[in-house]
């Protein structure tokens, strides 16, 4: 990504992020934010804040003046603009959607670039992305990177936790609907654990040093939902893998699935690896 798109995109995402952030808080905290108005392109319902979210994503998309493809979770795939697109943007319009509902002080946007290559053919996966920005609404953090060139926090510089001891570590999971016996030995493993449902901020936590891993092994993430977090902590220096150690290389679509184990470091990834193939 040269200097002039990482300009255009990077104004574009903010202005994604501030106009979404004014169009959903007056549902913030209400019980009205969070009935369920349809199903959504990924099977799963969609709220009333969730389409109030992607309704204001599509009327900002929609001036940019370049064509894209818009990939997210509650409209699925669209084309937006004239002539063949420049870029996909991979969303979550709301990551943490039950906690914005809650005024649970957890939920946020996730927006991912993945400049489309002149005379490229077929899909581009999450290893294409470019540039990450995730925002915690309820903090007003702002996590973002650019491949190659390192990942922020509000400006900073981010660099992840440099523990090495798997008993001193803090552990982020994602366990709704999982046989808990499949992770029981990794917690018990670990010093402490937090749950907090907004996966984009979370493993944006592993960049910044709140957390030093965090971890979802039901094999039933969306792709899309982490395509802007996993740059944002690869770029902080953090290691990314699934469940099996391997690289991400998903298609970026609402219906990819993966599992991914998010880690602060090399050392720590490689002692949560053997847990999990021992289990």
């Amino acid at each position: 990504m040269d200097g002039e798109d990482q300009k255009f995109w990077g104004e574009v995402c903010q202005d994604l992020i501030e106009e979404s952030q004014r169009a959903i808080s007056p549902l913030i905290g209400s019980q009205k934010g969070g009935e369920i108005v349809k199903m959504g392109a990924d099977g799963t319902p969609t709220t009333l804040i969730d389409l109030v979210a992607e309704n204001k994503i599509m009327e900002v998309l929609e001036g940019v003046g370049r064509p894209l493809t818009l990939i997210s979770e509650e409209i699925g795939e669209v084309n937006i603009g004239e002539g063949p697109p420049e870029a996909v943007l991979v969303l979550d319009p709301l990551d943490g959607t039950s906690n914005a509902v809650k005024n649970i002080p957890a939920y946020g946007i996730s927006v991912a670039v993945a400049p489309i290559p002149p005379g490229h053919k077929g899909p581009l996966t999450i290893k294409d992305i470019q540039m990450g920005v995730v925002k915690n609404y309820a903090t007003g953090d702002i996590y973002s990177a650019v491949r190659g060139k390192g990942a922020f926090n509000n400006g900073k510089s981010l660099k992840p936790s440099p523990k090495q001891d798997l008993s001193h570590i803090s552990l982020g999971a994602y366990v709704y609907r999982m046989d808990m016996g499949k992770i029981e030995v990794l917690c018990k493993s670990v010093r402490r654990m937090r749950i907090m449902g907004a996966v984009a901020i979370e493993i944006s936590y592993v960049a910044d040093g709140t957390y030093d891993a965090f971890v979802d092994v039901r094999n039933n993430l969306r792709v899309v939902d982490v395509a802007a977090a996993k740059l944002i902590l690869e770029e902080s220096g953090g290691v990314v893998t699934d469940s099996d150690g391997k690289s991400l290389n998903g298609t970026l679509n609402v219906m990819e699935k993966t599992s991914l184990v998010a880690t602060c470091n090399t050392v720590i990834h490689e002692e949560i690896m053997k847990i999990l193939e021992g289990i």
